[in-house]
């Protein structure tokens, strides 16, 4: 099993606003990634997200305080890596934020957990998994 996480923004939603099944798998998920004591990293993308959706600065920090400081990381965001993201994005016609997140994870050696079907553009990037795939 991987030790470190990064989760696409549709997971931390799934898990804060309980969103049925997925907000049961998510939550599943991140109790074991605590329990086993390992990492689950953010970025910018992620809080950026959050902010778009109407979430406060406040509201974000209780999101992500669901893991003990010493289980989450915030992953950098930097210059290439959202021009690699901007030309996938362009070429496979899926979201830029898509192609970004899955560049993070691949760049810092992270497992993508992640839902949505436009990753499976990008498994030559990195290979995204469910929350089940782990619990």
């Amino acid at each position: 099993m991987a030790d470190e996480f990064y989760f696409d923004t549709s997971i931390w939603l799934d898990f804060h606003e309980k969103r049925g099944r997925n907000g049961e798998l998510a939550l599943r998920l991140i109790i074991k990634i605590i329990e086993d004591d390992f990492k689950i990293d953010y970025s910018d993308l992620n809080v950026k997200e959050f902010k778009n959706l109407g979430y406060t600065n406040d509201n974000i920090n209780s999101i992500l305080s669901i893991a003990k400081p010493k289980n989450i990381k915030h992953a950098h965001i930097y210059r290439e890596q959202i021009e690699e993201a901007r030309k996938l994005a362009r070429q496979r016609n899926i979201p830029k934020k898509d192609a970004l997140h899955a560049v993070l994870a691949r760049d810092n050696n992270l497992q993508l957990i992640a839902t949505d079907p436009h990753f499976e553009q990008l498994k030559d990037i990195t290979t995204a998994k469910k929350p089940e795939d782990f619990i």
